[in-house]
């Protein structure tokens, strides 16, 4: 009779398969978990910048280059156009306020002054004789009135004399009504030539008023053309040093041509061009400082010259205190500009990383300086010797700040 074999239920070969699924869940779990499964990068110490983040002062400033340049220059154009007649200073001379430096001719010129002056001349005398032609009306009608009224005052007596005889019939009525109608007539006569006297008078003294002031005019315009000559000599505006062109007797000088300057040498001042991406933060008051001959001195802006000018804008800066001694007229200086206040703040060195990362992520270096990892960050201010650190940093901690180009998308650099 047959048997039926009962199978058993934990065989080996289901023990060990179920033991396998076990061991790879389990290893699936601590791999997910536990290992690292980033892109991991090898890099060689030596070849890598590790720089420390720290809390310190941080001053935003930028590198820029001046020239020296005198504290001041005044430029020496030539006012009216000529040929150069005589050089009496040359280019370098130390001069004084009114030199004569050069002398200029110009035959036309002259001629058009002569003109002119002959033309002025005629106008002011025809002003004078304006002048004398009222004073002759006014002694004309002063004589007139003088006249009406001797003329009044004699028939005035008569008629008065007369009225105490006709009351008396000394006289006749027709000789005494003659003497009458004569003497209204003169005092009549006397009283228009008192108002004509009068009314030519104001407008005699209005008149007078307006020839006084045109020949007032003429003067003043005779003596700017007399001016005209005087320009041909070019002098010194101000104590200083001569720099000029160089000028030959003979050479052709056009008006407006500017042939040299004047600079005053006792300071200096520092003309500093600047990028443009700064205009909006660059005021005046702000300080700069350069090193020279192992000393620091310090600059401050005075001027700002707003015209954009392939890319970069100028200022003036002056020394606070006194000028270094050895300084020279066109010597460059490298000069530190402050663009704020310093204040207290966490930062890094500044490095290549910043050309990959664009400031955006760093790899920071763990403490055991084996590996270090790529982190998220935000900076803000710079200089050109740190950046700012505003998030995702601290004092202590290590970085990568050299240049990241070899890194590729890894996101864990072993370093060796």
């Amino acid at each position: 009779m047959d048997r039926k074999i009962e199978k058993k239920t934990w065989t080996l070969k289901r023990i060990l398969m179920i033991s396998g699924i076990i061991a790879f869940v389990s290893l699936s779990i601590y791999a997910f978990w536990f290992m690292d499964i980033r892109s991991t990068l090898n890099v060689e110490r030596d070849k890598i910048t590790i720089s420390e983040v720290r809390e310190d002062t941080f001053q935003e400033f930028i590198q820029v280059t001046g020239a020296v340049q005198p504290i001041q220059t005044i430029y020496l154009d030539a006012i009216e156009g000529g040929v150069v007649q005589e050089v009496f200073l040359e280019s370098g001379t130390i001069v004084e306020e009114g030199d004569t430096i050069l002398t200029l001719t110009n035959s036309s010129l002259q001629l058009q002054v002569m003109q002119q002056t002959s033309g002025l001349y005629d106008q002011i005398n025809n002003v004078r004789n304006s002048r004398l032609n009222l004073e002759q009306n006014t002694l004309r009608l002063q004589e007139q009135l003088a006249n009406a009224k001797s003329q009044m005052e004699i028939l005035k007596a008569q008629y008065e004399r007369q009225q105490k005889l006709i009351e008396r019939d000394l006289i006749s009525e027709e000789e005494f009504l003659t003497t009458k109608e004569n003497y209204e007539y003169q005092k009549r006569r006397y009283e228009l030539t008192y108002e004509s006297f009068k009314k030519d008078s104001v407008q005699t003294i209005t008149q007078m008023r307006q020839l006084n002031n045109s020949e007032q005019r003429m003067f003043q315009n005779l003596e700017a053309v007399q001016q005209i000559l005087n320009n041909l000599a070019v002098t010194a505006p101000i104590s200083g040093q001569l720099s000029t062109i160089e000028l030959n007797q003979g050479q052709s000088i056009s008006s407006g041509e500017r042939i040299g300057q004047v600079d005053i040498l006792d300071s200096y001042k520092v003309r500093v061009a600047i990028d443009e991406y700064h205009l909006s933060r660059i005021v005046q008051g702000l300080n700069g400082s350069f090193t020279f001959d192992g000393q620091t001195h310090e600059l401050v802006i005075t001027k700002i010259y707003p015209v954009i000018n392939n890319g970069q804008f100028e200022v003036d800066m002056e020394f606070v205190g006194e000028a270094p001694q050895n300084l020279r007229r066109g010597q460059t200086l490298r000069i530190r500009l402050e663009l704020g206040e310093s204040a207290s703040a966490i930062q890094i060195p500044r490095g290549g990383f910043y050309q990959t990362t664009g400031g955006n992520w760093v790899f920071v270096v763990k403490e055991d300086e084996r590996k270090a990892y790529r982190r998220d960050i935000r900076l803000g201010r710079q200089n050109p010797e740190y950046f700012e650190v505003q998030f995702g940093l601290e004092p202590g901690e290590k970085v990568i700040t050299s240049s990241y180009d070899t890194f590729g998308d890894n996101e864990v650099l072993v370093l060796e």
